[in-house]
């Protein structure tokens, strides 16, 4: 809304900017719709209960753990269920940012726990690969053996990208492959490159991607945070009663904020508790936040939203915007054996949407102002990716869901008859349990231009991949990249017993 900079009583237009959560949504991953509630189920179970302290909640799990069953974060102090990317999640569910003396706590027992890095992974490279057959079996001697996993096997060897997908029918493995270093924890408590500051992909997220990419191929993984109907019904009544202003900005956002009231997030096609889905809701409240002008951009030439919009709109405008998956065609041998996936991963996209009785109604274009804005998230996402930590976890994201719908679009695993027992057994191998988001407060930002302000009140996201591994184009350069993959793993082989990750 434009409202009318002084302190007098004086007649003002509405210019509503409505963030409106479209939410995140993932098609990708390995396991049938059932899985989805066996992952709940599993927490549901009394046998081993297991008690993790943030320094926000306590959250207690409960889950059929067995001698043979491994927690990927296990009961390290580590393990903070409550924060991805910045922002925490209490025990009712309230999405909210973590405070600084929540975060310096938090800062101080990740870094205790890290464990060291081997010099052997602390060395960038080009290209790692992880067989995924070889990974399994090192969870399962963890297992065998009593021991909780290592931070090697969490955080994948470092990798930052998945950007092969190699085929060894011989061998009966699947090798995922990218660039890599050692990693470290950041000011924000993350876990990144050393050299480069990107985030690591690690394997809870893996462990999602693959076990649900069957069942977000129908639906897709979706994050989604919208006001309510009946909120949105009451701001609509207060806008209507709120023709005149005495100067009192403050009171105006207050007044729009009580009227929203909690917007609700929804999780659909895979487990609300995991990693995988904080990542998704942390992302999208992130960028509204940026949109929002709540937080500073933190790369030069990016504006918030508000700044693009011109004071002199006099129409009730409500943009949503969502991040969506921005790869080129897949390229692959034609042999069926290796496949590069390509593109930045992740574009910011918008539309301009209308409530008619609290109820949304899209109608896919958008005003020029927040098309400009999408634009310019899409152009400066590598370096915020860079910048903050939740944004390049999306990409990883991305790619692991990219990586397991083509898994599952192949059908690689039945073909070189590869067995995965830990990765895709959710009583064997526990992800880490979060607090569920539920629910985050509507928030009204203003901005005073010239004479007038503009206000906006709290809004949106959302992804779909599985439609990327639809388009692959042959390339005659995928093909020798497996086979120096292959050579180095030989390598590997004869200087290390049995690895399950190599430079190559």
């Amino acid at each position: 809304m434009t409202v009318p900079g002084t302190n007098h009583r004086a007649k003002f237009s509405i210019l509503v900017a409505v963030m409106l959560m479209a939410g995140i949504s993932l098609s990708a991953a390995r396991k049938v719709a059932a899985q989805a509630t066996a992952t709940t189920a599993t927490t549901a179970t009394t046998a081993t209960t297991t008690t993790t302290t943030t320094a926000t909640t306590t959250t207690t799990t409960t889950s059929t753990a067995s001698p043979t069953t491994l927690i990927i974060n296990g009961t390290s102090p580590f393990v903070t269920p409550t924060v991805v990317g910045g922002v925490s999640v209490n025990v009712d569910g309230v999405l909210k940012l973590q405070d600084s003396t929540d975060r310096d706590k938090l800062l101080a027992a990740r870094r205790q726990a890290m464990e060291p890095v081997a010099a052997k992974l602390q060395e960038p490279a080009k290209l790692r690969a992880v067989s995924l057959r070889k990974l399994d079996q090192a969870i399962y001697h963890s297992a065998r053996n009593g021991q909780p996993l290592n931070d090697a096997i969490r955080y994948l060897a470092g990798l930052q990208r998945i950007q092969y997908v190699f085929v060894f029918p011989d061998q009966h493995d699947i090798v995922l492959a990218g660039p890599a270093e050692g990693w470290k924890i950041n000011e924000q408590g993350e876990v990144v490159g050393n050299v480069s500051g990107r985030p690591v992909l690690q394997l809870d997220d893996l462990v999602v991607a693959l076990r649900f990419a069957d069942q977000a191929r129908n639906g897709g993984m979706t994050c989604s945070i919208d006001p309510t109907p009946e909120g949105m019904q009451r701001l609509n009544e207060l806008l209507a009663k709120q023709s005149t202003v005495n100067g009192n900005i403050e009171k105006i956002n207050g007044a729009m904020e009580e009227a929203l009231g909690p917007q609700k997030i929804t999780l659909h096609g895979l487990p609300e508790n995991s990693r995988f889905a904080s990542v998704l809701v942390s992302a999208d409240y992130r960028m509204k936040r940026l949109g929002m002008n709540f937080d500073p951009s933190p790369v030069k030439g990016m504006s918030s939203y508000l700044e693009l919009v011109s004071p002199n709109v006099h129409a009730v405008q409500t943009p949503r915007w969502w991040l969506s998956p921005k790869y080129d065609p897949l390229a692959t041998d034609g042999q069926g054996l290796a496949w590069e996936i390509r593109g930045p991963g992740v574009q910011c996209m918008a539309e301009e949407d209308f409530f008619s009785g609290g109820q949304r109604q899209q109608t896919n274009k958008a005003n020029p102002a927040a098309q400009k804005w999408a634009d310019s998230m899409t152009n400066h996402y590598e370096e915020l990716a860079e910048k903050d930590t939740v944004f390049g976890d999306l990409r990883n994201c991305m790619d692991l869901a990219v990586a397991g719908a083509l898994i599952q679009k192949e059908n690689l695993l039945d073909k070189i008859n590869l067995h995965l027992q830990f990765l895709l057994d959710d009583k064997l191998l526990l992800t880490t349990v979060y607090n569920p988001p539920k629910t985050v407060d509507s928030k009204v930002s203003f901005l005073k231009k010239g004479k007038n302000y503009v206000i906006s009140v709290s809004g949106g996201v959302a992804m779909q991949p599985w439609e990327i591994i639809q388009k692959q184009e042959t390339s005659s350069a995928v093909a020798p990249i497996r086979t120096a993959a292959a050579k180095a793993r030989t390598t590997a082989e004869e200087s290390r017993a049995d690895p399950w990750w190599w430079n190559g």
